[in-house]
């Protein structure tokens, strides 16, 4: 009977032992070095994120700022820009000859006309409203606009060869674009013979060769 009992407690020990040793190890508790340095991780990245962010929204609203102040003055800019193109049609009116000939009261309004479109012209200029280039440069629609066409044999297509009214930008902004006259090559007249090259031309000879028996 005793055999009985210690052969039943010896197989119980080796049943229990298996199955401990067949369940899972419990999991070993998180090293909380690792876990302040994960989170540490995530708090800088936050934070170089952030940094980033208002660095690009100051840049931003500078950038709007300096357009607002450049061009704020756009619309008034246009408005001068017409008193001094009546200004130099005024003294384009009168003769280089009779100017320079003028004397006495003609003389000092002529003067005083011509310093005072200088002087708008350098308040302009004063105010980052330049002139617009375009006589010799090639045609842009959006700078230029073309009037007429001039033929010229000598200019290249799409030149312009004559401006009309100068046109005026403040920066990238086009405030009015110039008046020109743009180059195209001569076209040939109409009814004009095509010349035959002399490779075209029949041989001597060449003729009375051909078969003209049906």
């Amino acid at each position: 009977m005793t055999d009985d009992n210690e052969t039943s407690a010896g197989a119980a020990n080796a049943t229990e032992a298996a199955a401990q040793d067949a369940a899972p190890a419990a999991p070993a508790d998180p090293d909380p070095l690792m876990a302040l340095a994960a989170e540490n991780a995530e708090l800088k990245e936050q934070l170089l994120r952030a940094i980033a962010e208002t660095d690009n929204s100051r840049k931003r609203l500078a950038r709007e700022l300096q357009e607002t102040r450049q061009y704020a003055v756009a619309g008034f800019a246009r408005d001068m820009l017409t008193a001094t193109d009546n200004l130099t049609r005024a003294l384009n009116a009168l003769p280089q000859e009779e100017r320079r000939a003028a004397e006495g009261t003609l003389k000092a309004l002529i003067d005083g006309v011509e310093l005072t479109e200088r002087e708008m012209q350098r308040l302009l200029l004063r105010h980052g409203i330049e002139r617009i280039e375009a006589k010799g440069e090639r045609f842009d629609p959006h700078r230029h606009q073309a009037m007429f066409e001039v033929e010229d044999a000598e200019a290249a297509d799409n030149t312009v060869v004559e401006v009309i009214q100068d046109g005026f930008q403040i920066g990238e902004r086009v405030l009015r674009p110039a008046f020109v006259g743009v180059a195209r090559r001569p076209r040939k007249a109409e009814g004009d013979a095509l010349q035959q090259s002399p490779a075209d031309e029949p041989e001597p000879g060449a003729e009375s060769a051909i078969d003209k028996t049906v």
